[in-house]
C-alpha cells in the first residue's frame, strides 16, 4: 500500500486530482481520502523536496491505495492532475506522522468513487438472484 498526498487551491481541484488518479493513474483507492492539514501537507511537502514551496496550499487530503509505492509513482508521473500529487513513502520522516494523523481525520467531503464495487459483470438470467460473471478480461484493453 502506498500513501498519497494530494494538496491544491480548493476542494474541485483535489476532488478532479483524486479521479484523475483512479482513471488515468489506473490506482484503486484502499481507503477514503480524509482532511489534512494545508500547513503540515506543505511542510511535509517541503521536507520531502528539500527545498522551499513556490506556493502554498490551501486545502489537502491523504489516502491509500493498494498498489505498492514505486508503481503508485509511476503511474502518477503519467497524469497531470490540477493539484500537487506527492505519492509518500515509509522512508520519510513524516510518514509515520501522516499516518497517524489520518487515522483520526474526518473524510474529505464529495468524494465518489467511479470504479464498479462488484467482480465483473451481472448474470440477470437466474430469477431472484444476482450472480456475478468474473470476467479477468474485463479490462484488458487497459494499456499496461
Amino acid at each position: 500500500m502506498a500513501l498519497i498526498l494530494v494538496r491544491g487551491e480548493n476542494n474541485s481541484k483535489l476532488l478532479s486530482a483524486i479521479s484523475d488518479i483512479e482513471k488515468h493513474g489506473n490506482l484503486n483507492l484502499d481507503t477514503k481520502p480524509k482532511v489534512v492539514d494545508a500547513s503540515f501537507a506543505d511542510s511535509l511537502v517541503e521536507s520531502i523536496l528539500n527545498s522551499k514551496l513556490k506556493t502554498k496550499s490551501n486545502v489537502a487530503t491523504a489516502f491509500f491505495v493498494k498498489e505498492d509505492t514505486t508503481l503508485s509513482i509511476l503511474q502518477v508521473k503519467k497524469i497531470h492532475p490540477p493539484a500537487h500529487v506527492v505519492v509518500v513513502s515509509d522512508e520519510y520522516d513524516g510518514y509515520a506522522k501522516l499516518e497517524n494523523l489520518l487515522e483520526n481525520a474526518p473524510d474529505f467531503q464529495g468524494y465518489r468513487s467511479n470504479k464498479a464495487k462488484n467482480d465483473g459483470m451481472i448474470d440477470y438470467t437466474i430469477k431472484g438472484k444476482q450472480r456475478h460473471i468474473k470476467n479477468e478480461k474485463l479490462n484488458s484493453y487497459i494499456k499496461k
